[in-house]
């Protein structure tokens, strides 16, 4: 029964059948095109001419053969030496082929197209009868349409990915993704939905001060920066997390702190949620990594009357959070096991590998696997742990792919599949040893599209964050036993306490569509659909702000790299940003054969680069590279592709570009404003000051102009200094005035109606000429504030109203020596 779960089976047993079709086969297998070489899909008995035991894999030489089988009725015999020699790598043992054996050759065809071809080795060199050959044309039909049914799927599996790589770049203009983030997510996206170039290596180069909209060919003599991305997965399940508690977090209202401890250390998550107790937040979600270690921080938060929810990970026995978030664990370690069932049909011996064996999601997964297996003819091997060192994790894979007999492997956390997948591509294996895998990172989508993981279990990390934020909202807001009212319970794993839980469900995803799984493409247009509705969700705000706090986990960023440069206008990439236009190079035989950087790629093993600039107004401040060892792996097709990607990236960055230079700005202006404000306070000071130059006698001078906000400062300081100093005259000097109107009276009236209140008298001094002539042709009535035109007058006035009186002493006369 074809269910579209398993090709490699499929494949296998149609070469299976085929070879018992021609009398005394005991080997046969299928090739199929990849550009312009054939490589192995399927094969029996090959092993017997190779110098090892391991599955045939690989290029088996070009597809030229497939000319000779053009019409849908046609077929070949050749000499098997001939063929073993021509077409499988390592056929060391050609002796052991019977002499004079043949192979017979039946065309797999698609849509009129021979893409590939059926081989069974016919031992005695004779050739099918017509019923034979008829039965292995019609065997050659049926692998066909398996590979056209995977290529149909393969195709909406593509675009949906591409589109959803789009929407993650456009995310990234409005979330202000860091540059390291950006080139992750481009270059695990292009690799996801380009399989067959094979891009081994993506990296971006920016000019380091780059204009916008600068002039194009000003890239000679620039420094350029380069971000290498490490080799391995971006945790893009918390980047999800996370997503999903801000969306929640903008719904109803609160502001969402999101803090990331290594996953190494569950200590400083601890010290984490210690900090957040601390300063008082409203609410914790958390993923412990050791629940255990992280208890008494939760103890602590719920005396202190801090909700506390875990996600990802049940929290310890007994433990005081009031809910659990995420996988039922349990339910989705049956649904592994019975995927592994459909694709071992006999059983076998299955290897697992988790993060950390002491995990509760990942001791609840392994043990409902074994309890789903148990009387049956599969036998779990001890799981391993990699502690999220990933070179150890494919070590374990490895050594467990390689000796220790397993048919069928499952990855129980995020990247356990790829360790398991990695091993089987290396030796030899891929597709033939049965990998169910947890979480779609986009090298696990990668895997399954290539047919290497088979089935990957989806968890809802989005619903995690989002449901998180919202039952800490109503928890705060509504009171704990009203938020949690209604929920279901979870018994613990001992079975020893009950804990409120929400199952955010999980999807079990193939590449094809079967009885028991979404399709890739579907899946992915489910999952972006139910991330829309989740913005479009509209939640009960609480009355007053709040703060949650949400804390995942991170892996770090080992192998990530950033590099200044000097640009060398000879390289590929000063040849793309000073052309602006994008190149494809084969670094064996380009003109560009000689460039420093394609010297360097070969050098490195890269028979293919593709250089892609990022424009803006039409000039390049940029360019991603991309490498393959496959030599003519870019397509003109595949090129559009990246263009589309770029485009997008280059909003992205510039759009990070011109943030930091309007905040750069924005620091400027607040400093500027702040120095501003700082000079008009001493202006202020030093335009009013108020002296006092006699027993009762204040003199105020006034520089510059007197306005309504300036007259209450006066007023003001005058009042204060009355009371002070006992006053009774203060002089105000007006000579320093650039112009004294009507306005300006008024004021100055004011301020004397203030001052005789407080039993002193206010007299204007310095009132010149010019002023003078202003006020009568004004009309200015002065009233009662007397005026003076000098403050010597206006001195010796004051001295009469207080009783004082000016002495002048002769100077003594100078006697000459």
């Amino acid at each position: 029964m074809v269910t579209g779960l398993d090709l490699h089976a499929t494949l296998h047993r149609i070469v299976m059948d085929a070879v018992g079709t021609v009398p005394s086969a005991q080997r046969g297998s299928l090739l199929a095109r990849d550009g312009e070489q054939l490589v192995y899909k399927a094969s029996v008995g090959l092993a017997g001419v190779l110098a090892s035991p391991q599955e045939v894999v690989g290029g088996a030489g070009p597809a030229a053969v497939l000319a000779t089988l053009g019409a849908a009725d046609s077929a070949r015999v050749m000499a098997a030496a001939d063929w073993y020699r021509e077409h499988l790598p390592g056929a060391t043992a050609l002796h052991l082929v019977p002499a004079g054996a043949v192979v017979v050759l039946a065309p797999v065809r698609v849509q009129g197209q021979t893409i590939g071809v059926l081989a069974v080795e016919q031992p005695d060199g004779q050739a099918p009868s017509g019923e034979g050959w008829a039965r292995l044309r019609a065997l050659g039909a049926s692998a066909g349409a398996a590979l056209e049914r995977r290529e149909l799927y393969n195709d909406k599996a593509r675009s949906a990915q591409e589109v959803r790589v789009l929407e993650a770049v456009l995310n990234a203009v409005a979330a202000r993704t860091s540059t390291h983030e950006l080139v992750e997510m481009i270059s695990k996206g292009i690799k996801s939905v380009q399989l067959g170039p094979q891009w081994r290596s993506v990296h971006l180069v920016l000019l380091s001060d780059a204009p916008s909209g600068g002039a194009r060919g000003d890239a000679a003599a620039r420094e350029i920066r380069l971000y290498h991305v490490p080799h391995r997965s971006p945790l893009s399940f918390w980047n999800n997390v996370r997503d999903g508690a801000l969306i929640a977090g903008r719904s109803v209202g609160v502001h969402v702190d999101v803090r990331n401890a290594p996953a190494h250390s569950a200590v400083e998550q601890r010290g984490i949620l210690e900090d957040a107790i601390d300063r008082g937040v409203h609410g914790i979600a958390v993923a412990p990594i050791t629940p255990e270690v992280l208890e008494p921080a939760i103890r602590r938060a719920a005396q202190a009357g801090i909700p506390v929810v875990t996600i990802d990970t049940p929290p310890a026995e007994d433990s005081c959070a009031q809910a659990y978030i995420g996988t039922d664990n349990v339910a989705a370690g049956r649904l592994a096991a019975e995927m592994m069932a459909r694709l071992l049909p006999d059983g076998g011996k299955v290897g697992a590998l988790t993060f950390w064996l002491s995990a509760i999601n990942s001791r609840e997964r392994i043990e409902a696997f074994r309890a789903a297996v148990s009387g049956t003819p599969f036998d779990l091997q001890p799981p391993a742990e990699d502690r999220f060192d990933i070179e150890l994790g494919m070590r374990i894979a490895r050594e467990a792919v390689q000796s220790g007999g397993i048919a069928g492997a499952f990855g129980v956390c995020a990247e356990n599949g790829l360790s398991w997948g990695t091993a089987a591509k290396a030796l030899g294996r891929a597709g033939e040893l049965k990998i169910v895998a947890f979480d779609l990172l986009t090298d696990t989508l990668a895997m399954l599209r290539e047919g290497t993981i088979h089935a990957v279990l989806v968890q809802r990390e989005h619903e995690m964050g989002y449901r998180a934020v919202q039952v800490l909202h109503d928890m705060a807001s509504k009171g704990v036993e009203a938020a949690l009212a209604g929920l279901p319970t979870r018994a613990g794993s001992g079975g020893r306490s009950a804990l409120r839980f929400i199952d955010t469900g999980i999807d079990v995803v193939t590449i094809e569509r079967t009885p028991w799984s979404l399709p890739l493409s579907d899946y992915l247009a489910l999952d972006a659909n139910r991330k829309a509705a989740k913005r479009r969700e509209q939640l009960p705000c609480g009355s007053r702000a709040k703060e949650l706090l949400l804390v995942t986990v991170d892996a770090g960023n080992e192998g990530y790299r950033e590099e200044r440069a000097p640009l060398d206008a000879r390289s590929m990439v000063g040849r793309v940003l000073s052309t602006a236009r994008s190149i494809i190079v084969d670094t064996h035989s380009s003109e560009l054969h000689d460039a420093p950087d394609v010297v360097e790629a070969r050098g490195k093993g890269a028979h293919t680069l593709a250089c892609v600039p990022l424009l803006v107004g039409g000039s390049a401040f940029g360019a991603l590279v991309l490498e393959s060892a496959r030599p003519a792996a870019c397509s003109l097709d595949d090129l559009t592709m990246i263009e589309r990607v770029v485009d997008t990236m280059a909003v992205a960055i510039e759009n990070a570009r011109l943030v930091h230079r309007i905040t750069e700005r924005t620091h400027e202006l607040e400093r500027a404003n702040r120095h501003q404000e700082s000079l008009l306070d001493t202006i202020r000071e030093l335009s009013s000051p108020v002296v006092p130059i006699a027993r009762n006698i204040l003199v105020m001078p006034v520089i510059g102009t007197m306005d309504a906000q300036r007259s209450g400062r006066f007023i003001e300081s005058m009042l204060q200094d009355i009371t002070e100093h006992h006053a009774r005259v203060v002089l105000v000097d007006v000579t320093g005035m650039a112009v004294v109107d009507a306005a300006s009276v008024e004021h100055f009236l004011r301020a004397a109606r203030a001052a005789r209140l407080l039993g002193a008298e206010v007299v204007l001094v310095g009132v010149t000429p010019a002023a003078a002539r202003l006020m009568v042709d004004q009309g200015v009535d002065l009233g009662s504030l007397i005026t003076r035109s000098t403050l010597e007058l206006g001195f010796a006035y004051a001295l009469s109203r207080t009783g004082g009186q000016i002495v002048y002493h002769r100077s003594p006369r100078l006697q000459p020596f």
